[in-house]
């Protein structure tokens, strides 16, 4: 999966929260000020041809949707995160959080419940 860019990303989160829909269709959707309408028209060509989306005519416009699921890319997304910044260890990455004091330990300890709650699911 190809690495997206910060604009594409920002495209993506609307696609998923809209669903499908047309240039002009996800432009609405972006907060004031908005890009130019040729910005977003040159992004979605982009994540259309990096497979992210498909396209489909509808009478004289283009359709497009998502071929690729938010869950999918955050779940390769963050693969790759840890594994190119913290050695591919979980622990490194908690580790960190919490010397730059961004995790206080309730949030430990909500984490700590959510995996044995997972655990004993299985």
């Amino acid at each position: 999966m190809e690495k997206l860019s910060l604009q594409e990303e920002e495209l993506m989160q609307v696609i998923w929260q809209y669903g499908e829909g047309s240039v002009k269709t996800f432009l609405q959707e972006f907060p004031d000020p908005k890009p130019p309408y040729t910005t977003i028209a040159s992004t979605i060509k982009n994540l259309e041809k990096k497979g992210y989306v498909t396209s489909r005519m509808l009478g004289n416009t283009f359709i497009y949707s998502s071929v690729v699921t938010e869950e999918n890319y955050k779940h390769n997304f963050m693969q790759g995160f840890i594994q190119n910044y913290f050695n591919n260890s979980y622990k490194e990455m908690v580790n960190f959080f919490v010397q730059q004091k961004q995790l206080k330990s309730k949030d430990l300890q909500e984490i700590i419940e959510l995996i044995e709650t997972k655990n004993k699911k299985k």
